[in-house]
């Protein structure tokens, strides 16, 4: 589904990154057990998942600031990590907690963590001489890294980065601010994203066209159709 504010040319397509372009196939916390076995620890991959979800939920939203975050947002994963260690290993002392995070943030860079999904290259391949495209997400300098790993960096004319530009999802503000580095109306623009409230909702209060990704009924080819 596609909501556009005002019947204006399209010039720029804003992509959501996780759940949107990639994904993890077998989810967080089959990653999180894997880092653990690797250091000595046994942990459940679905007690983990289920923490993982209550503390991403849990975590309030942060209001914008004036500069990039500090450490590339590094201490806001690590607060993460801990409340999950906290649900599934509640015992685990600091230095086994700080070589587990260490290694988990790392981990996450590696090569076949992540997997595009199997439209993203024919869909960004067809946009990206007609549009220009960038990709908003709540991640840090990471997402670079994992980006041209899975051989799409080259479509993006720009990643903005919550932790560079200071504001997240479902902030609207990370929006206007993406849309005055690039000089662009909020009417020229359609967003892509995956999540009612962090992409649907927030870019519709930024005055961004939204479209709708819901991969039980829709995917990135019905946004071909719709172009």
């Amino acid at each position: 589904m596609v909501t556009n504010n005002k019947e204006t040319p399209l010039k720029a397509i804003f992509f959501d990154a996780a759940g949107t372009l990639f994904h993890l196939p077998r989810g967080v916390g089959y990653h999180y057990a894997l880092v653990g076995h690797e250091i000595g620890l046994q942990l459940n991959s679905r007690q983990l998942d289920r923490a993982f979800t209550a503390a991403w939920n849990s975590i309030p939203a942060r209001p914008p600031i004036d500069e990039p975050r500090q450490d590339d947002d590094k201490d806001w994963w690590r607060q993460l990590v801990n409340l999950v260690l906290d649900e599934t290993s509640p015992t685990l002392g600091e230095l086994d907690r700080d070589n587990f995070f260490e290694i988990a943030y790392e981990h996450f860079t590696e090569a076949g963590v992540w997997e595009l999904y199997p439209e993203v290259l024919e869909v960004l391949e067809k946009l990206s001489p007609r549009f220009q495209l960038s990709v908003v997400s709540n991640f840090d300098g990471r997402l670079r890294m994992i980006l041209e790993q899975l051989g799409v960096s080259k479509f993006f004319k720009q990643v903005f980065l919550s932790s560079e530009l200071g504001a997240d999802k479902p902030d609207p503000e990370i929006f206007r601010r993406a849309l005055n580095v690039l000089r662009l109306q909020p009417n020229e623009v359609l967003h892509v994203g995956d999540d009612p409230q962090r992409d649907w909702k927030a870019g519709t209060a930024a005055g961004l066209s939204i479209f709708q990704l819901d991969r039980k009924k829709n995917s990135l080819r019905d946004l071909l159709s719709i172009l």
